[in-house]
This record gives structure tokens, sequence and C-alpha cells, in this order.
């Protein structure tokens, strides 16, 4: 594929996946505020820090390095070694999930039962739930290499509503459920997700369209791992990069999730105060999540096609290389652009915006200024995503392991 096209191409999944995401975001961001009013603030703290970090420590620890190993390079590869490769993200769920299961149920305090009711199911629905959504990596890795704009964009938006609907449908009719409620709810969102993937992968695989694009995967079975005849079972320089990516991604994980390690393992705030909290950096990140996310994603993949994986700029093609550096300017400016925007009117209106969502149960006490802090802190996110994903999509495995 010619790099004007993967640049044509990515862009597309860039705008398409922020402009999809900001539009299915509204509608949660309503549906969320409603049913704050139905919830005690520690119900909230304990699903949104102390449920949803077991959940995305398992997915992150699981399948990060996998993919950022199974997406460089070009499409054309044997892709059942690839996949071979992707499959072993679900063992690896498995044995994570079960490790930190055990380690949030027997280590970590307990919610008082009378308060959040339900506690040992929403661990195991929660560690259920990111084996689960390990099923369609394949199924995401493949799609994401070779650019299909609208599945991950309508698969992850119907999920997410998906789950909102069901969530606010439970706290109305079963407010007594306490976290039943919450655990159904994520069951429910990564089972959407998947079936999207799978659903759309069964009409695509042997249609004329496929056939036209030369897809590379003809039927189902080929998406199940497959022995490949005199040959190894993976491509060993892809599982040695991914075990290059796997060994930083604790780091990055400690990094990103490192204010929910300290308060879920140290205690440092009650349950309540925890809630607050997340739904001040929820409300924070939103920009971050639904514009630098998928910039970072879809712009990953354009850099990893585009320019060579540890080769020297000299000796790769000086097309490549100024149409590179020429995006990853406009890029820069674009995401310092909108970031400067966040601080300025995000630094202004923090307390009217928490008032509007949550009440004075956000707009009282400490929330206004943690809002405040996020909208200065939403500059630095929007220059280190970029410059992550140009970096990560160019560094040699050597590299990698320094």
């Amino acid at each position: 594929m010619a790099s004007q096209d993967v640049l044509s191409q990515t862009t597309r999944l860039a705008s398409s996946s922020a402009l999809l995401q900001v539009l299915f975001r509204v509608v949660t961001f309503g549906l969320n505020a409603f049913t704050l009013r139905y919830l005690s603030r520690e119900l909230i703290g304990v699903v949104n820090v102390r449920l949803t970090l077991l959940y995305s420590t398992v997915v992150f620890l699981a399948r990060e390095a996998f993919r950022r190993a199974c997406l460089s390079g070009s499409t054309k590869r044997n892709w059942t070694k690839t996949i071979n490769l992707l499959w072993l993200t679900f063992p690896l769920g498995v044995f994570w999930s079960i490790f930190l299961g055990l380690v949030w149920l027997h280590l970590l305090e307990v919610p008082d039962p009378s308060v959040v009711p339900h506690y040992q199911a929403g661990v195991v629905a929660f560690g259920l739930s990111a084996i689960i959504e390990l099923l369609g990596e394949p199924f995401w890795v493949l799609a994401q290499a070779h650019l299909f704009v609208r599945l991950k964009v309508i698969a992850e938006s119907l999920s997410v509503v998906s789950k909102c609907i069901l969530t606010v449908i439970l706290v109305v009719l079963y407010p007594q459920w306490g976290l039943y409620i919450f655990s159904l709810a994520q069951l429910f969102y990564v089972s959407v997700l998947v079936m999207c993937y799978v659903i759309y992968f069964m009409m695509f695989l042997g249609s004329p369209e496929a056939t036209k694009k030369s897809f590379p995967v003809a039927r189902m079975k080929a998406l199940l791992p497959n022995l490949v005849e005199d040959e190894t079972f993976v491509n060993w320089k892809e599982a040695w990069l991914t075990w290059s990516f796997f060994k930083q991604s604790f780091l990055k994980q400690i990094l990103t999730e490192g204010e929910r390690y300290v308060m879920t393992f140290l205690n440092v705030l009650n349950f309540g105060d925890q809630g607050v909290y997340d739904i001040v950096n929820n409300l924070g990140s939103l920009v971050a999540r639904f514009i630098f996310l998928p910039i970072e994603e879809s712009f990953y993949v354009f850099f990893a096609k585009v320019l060579e994986r540890g080769k020297n700029v000299k000796d790769q093609k000086q097309d490549d290389v100024a149409m590179a550096a020429n995006v990853l300017e406009l890029l820069l400016k674009l995401v310092l652009l909108i970031g400067l925007t966040i601080t300025v009117f995000g630094y202004a209106y923090s307390q009217l915006a928490l008032d509007i969502y949550g009440g004075s149960m956000l707009s009282a006490g400490t929330g206004p200024d943690l809002l405040r802090c996020y909208s200065l802190y939403v500059l630095f996110l929007a220059i280190n995503g970029v410059t992550e994903c140009f970096t990560f999509a160019l560094m040699c495995k050597e590299e990698v392991d320094r």
C-alpha cells in the first residue's frame, strides 16, 4: 500500500474514531450523569477504581505488547503465525485474571457489605470480562492492520452505549443489586464488543470485497490457532519483539494507572473519596480518551507502515521520511492547540461543569480543584501521546529493551 494511501486511510480512521466517540460518549455522558443520582459515592469508588483497575490491568498486561509487536511492519506477512502469537493473549489473560483476582479478594480491603454488597461477585465478573475481551484480540489486530475504518468505531460505540443503557435500567429498577448491576453491564459490554468483530468477519471473509482486496485470511477457521507445516508455530522475530514490549509494559501500566494503584493498595482515600476522584478524573480525561487516544492508535499504524522499524533514517525512502516528519509536526500542532483550549476553559469553568454533571456531591469540596489540575495535565498528555506513538512505531527490539 502506498504511503499516501496509508496516510489517507489513517486520517479517516482517526477522524472517524474521534467524531463517533464524541457522539456516542455524549449519550453515555448523559446516562452516567443520570445514574449518579441513584448511587452512593462508595459504590462508585469500588466500581470505577477497584474493579475497573483489575479489568484494565489484566487486559493491558495480556495484550498491549502483542498489539504493538503485531501491528509493526507490512501487512504482507505470514498471518497464520501472527494469529497464533495473538492467541497467546488468552492463556496469559487467564493467568493474570486468576492471580490478580486472588489479590483483589484476599489481600486488599473488602468493602462493607451493607454499603457495597456482592464485592466477591464483582471481582469474578470483571476478571472474567477481561478474559472474554481477549477472545477478540486476533480480530482486532487484523482489522486495525488493514485499516478497517468503521468496524472498530462502531463496535466500541455500540458496546459502550449498550453497557450504559443496561446500567441505567438496572439502577432504576433494581438499585438493591449493588455490584451485580455493574458486573452484568461489564460482561454485556465485552460480549457485544467481541460479537461485533466476530459477526463482521463471518460476513466479510469469503465475500467478493475480501477477494477484491486480496485479504490474507479466507475463512473463519484460519483465525484460530493453526500449525504451519515444516515451520515454527509463531514468527520468532515478532515473539521477541513482543517480549521486549512486555517487559516495558509493566512500567507503562504503573505510570498510566499509578494513582489508582496508590488508592487501591495503600488505602490513602476511603471508597467515597475514591468515587469522587474517579468521576473528576474521567471528566478531565474526556479529551484524552475521545481525541488523543484515537489519534495515537491510528497514527501508530501509519508510522509503523510508512517507516521501517529500527532502520537508520538515511537508509529509508526519503519521501516517506519527509511525509512522516511533516505528519508528526502537524499532529503536534493539532494536539497542542486542543490541549491549550482545554486548559484555558477547563480551569475557568471546573466548578460549573461538576455542578451540572453530579450536583453538590462533586462541586463541593476538592472536586473543582482536582479538575483544574487535570485541565493543566491534559496539555502534557497531548504532547506525550503523539511522541510516544511515533517513538514506539520506530524503535527496534534493542532500543525497546533499553
